[in-house]
């Protein structure tokens, strides 16, 4: 069993930036996937940034704009956000992908003047 614990989300303004941060409880290997979801109000969860087996994926609404970032010998994944904007809002989400399907509690991020 992983747990997975986040920080980092809440409310900042328009082209502001935000750093969310995500802990698992065990030791994750750089061959498996950790990244992030998000949930916004009527749309599907949609993943946002994804990194393992070398490969990082973006979803084209944040290239650019959002960086992924993993400490593979803390077991840690962070989301750098830049240039927000209100679209951007919702719950996010991490999640890791060693053998099962793990995700954290979710974190809101609201951008909003």
């Amino acid at each position: 069993q992983v747990q997975l614990v986040e920080s980092g989300g809440g409310l900042v303004q328009p082209g502001g930036s935000l750093r969310l941060s995500c802990a698992a409880s065990a030791t994750i290997s750089s061959l498996n996937a950790m990244g992030w979801y998000r949930q916004t109000p009527g749309k599907q969860r949609e993943l946002v940034a994804s990194t393992g087996g070398g490969i990082t994926f973006y979803a084209d609404s944040v290239k650019g704009r959002f960086t992924i970032s993993r400490d593979n010998a803390k077991s840690t994944v962070n989301l750098q956000m830049n240039s927000l904007k209100p679209e951007d809002t919702g719950v996010y989400y991490c999640y890791a992908h060693p053998n099962l399907l793990y995700w954290g509690q979710g974190t809101q991020v609201t951008v909003s003047s």
